[in-house]
């Protein structure tokens, strides 16, 4: 299952210059794993940047869980101090979307009782 976000909690398209975050609750409704993934809004291809594969997914072996199991996911042209293992670079000059996928989605997901949160730019 595929969840796509392009703007933000206002409403303002994603831009590669700014910082945002984006809450997972827990739990995550995914029976096997999740993944978010960046992409440039015009090609509608994976971001080139200087990470070699643009995603955080709850496989990966050094992702930072919050205390109550949500996961923060944080994305901006630099790395924010802290914050490296969920963090996902964009291009200052872009716009970008994300898409959240869910492998082998859970109830919660289908009846609407779980929804990530809205992006919110961090200033």
């Amino acid at each position: 299952m595929e969840h796509i976000i392009s703007y933000d909690s206002t409403r303002r398209m994603l831009e590669g210059q700014k910082k945002y975050k984006l809450h997972l609750p827990s739990p995550i409704p995914a029976s096997d794993f999740w993944s978010i993934l960046v992409y440039d809004q015009f090609s509608r291809l994976l971001i080139h940047s200087d990470q070699p594969w643009p995603s955080v997914f709850s496989n990966k072996t050094n992702l930072v869980y919050n205390n109550d199991g949500s996961v923060d996911v944080w994305f901006g042209p630099e790395e924010i101090k802290g914050k490296e293992n969920n963090w996902l670079q964009t291009l200052p000059g872009e716009q970008w979307y994300m898409i959240l996928r869910l492998y082998y989605p859970l109830e919660s997901w289908f009846n609407k009782k779980w929804r990530p949160g809205e992006i919110e730019e961090i200033k």
